[in-house]
């Protein structure tokens, strides 16, 4: 009669289990099989795979040396032997704007990367335990927000003497985990309702199991979409912050250098805005389409 019992409490807490991976791994499954049908995904999906190649390797773009300038072409306009021509330190444009993807791809990276894993844990503990768990950590995410991440960034960074990828990487981060954390609080909540979590509950699955192997991998599908739009965004800011002023410092090479650095020939000399304007443009058009994508396929509302 033990025995009997016993193995039904197992097969139940494997049920339990498979309940919960089965349907993350369908949703997953079935948004992968929607992503190779849309155009808008494969066509982003390519562009960000160039401009990550280009931020890893600018040498197979390019093969002059961003940094060897000639002052007697300063400011020589595109031709066909140098497309982007030259800029106001007799550099070549071109090299300067494939090797500028380096920076603001990692910074994209690295602070979607890192506002996201503060985003799951925080998350994760406010939507599983509320209480005042759920309080603490809200009424601080609400202190963060009501400052204006732009603005925030910009006292943070205006303190800074020397101003690296670090340091903008690290103001863009304090400033903007608030979101996503409450993006993944809503998608745990939601989540830890389902029957398999409660059947883990009763079967006496621990707290960071039921997280881990029920809740984390049904809530991520809302995170997701919105890091990849968050990248580009994140891009963005980098370049807004470096042109005001407030954001990265030669003699790092970034498209917010090259924007800030233009401000004084916009008229005269518009290519010097053009060119790192395209690439900002087309980057942060390429994140937010996927993200677009991603959001079509992962909710079956708007299948």
């Amino acid at each position: 009669m033990t025995e009997t019992t016993a193995s039904q409490d197992r097969s139940a807490s494997q049920e339990a289990t498979a309940g919960g991976q089965t349907g993350a791994a369908s949703l997953w499954g079935d948004a992968w099989r929607e992503l190779r049908r849309n155009p808008f995904f494969v066509v982003s999906a390519l562009l960000i795979l160039v401009l990550i190649v280009m931020a890893i390797a600018p040498q197979l773009f390019t093969s002059i040396d961003p940094r060897s300038c000639d002052l007697s072409r300063s400011l020589e306009r595109p031709s066909a032997d140098h497309w982007f021509g030259f800029d106001l330190q007799g550099c070549d444009y071109y090299s300067r704007v494939i090797y500028g993807a380096r920076a603001s791809i990692v910074i994209g990276v690295a602070v979607t990367s890192l506002t996201a894993f503060v985003a799951i844990v925080l998350g994760l503990i406010a939507g599983y335990y509320g209480g005042w768990q759920d309080s603490v950590i809200s009424r601080f995410a609400d202190l963060v927000f009501a400052l204006p991440f732009l603005l925030g960034a910009i006292v943070f960074l205006s303190v800074i003497d020397s101003r690296g990828i670090p340091h903008v990487a690290l103001a863009l981060i304090v400033f903007s985990w608030p979101i996503m954390t409450r993006i993944m609080r809503s998608s745990v909540i939601a989540a830890k309702s389902a029957d398999y979590v409660a059947a883990a509950k009763v079967l006496g699955a621990s707290d960071f199991r039921i997280m881990r192997k029920h809740i984390l991998p049904n809530a991520l599908a809302p995170l997701v979409v919105y890091a990849t739009v968050f990248i580009g965004l994140i891009i963005a800011a980098e370049a807004s912050l470096t042109f005001l002023g407030v954001g990265l410092q030669l003699p790092a090479i970034s498209w917010g250098l090259q924007l800030s650095g233009a401000r004084t020939q916009i008229l005269t000399d518009p290519h010097l805005i053009f060119f790192p304007g395209v690439f900002v443009a087309l980057t942060v058009f390429a994140f937010v389409l996927m993200g677009d994508a991603l959001r079509d396929a992962l909710d079956p509302k708007l299948r």
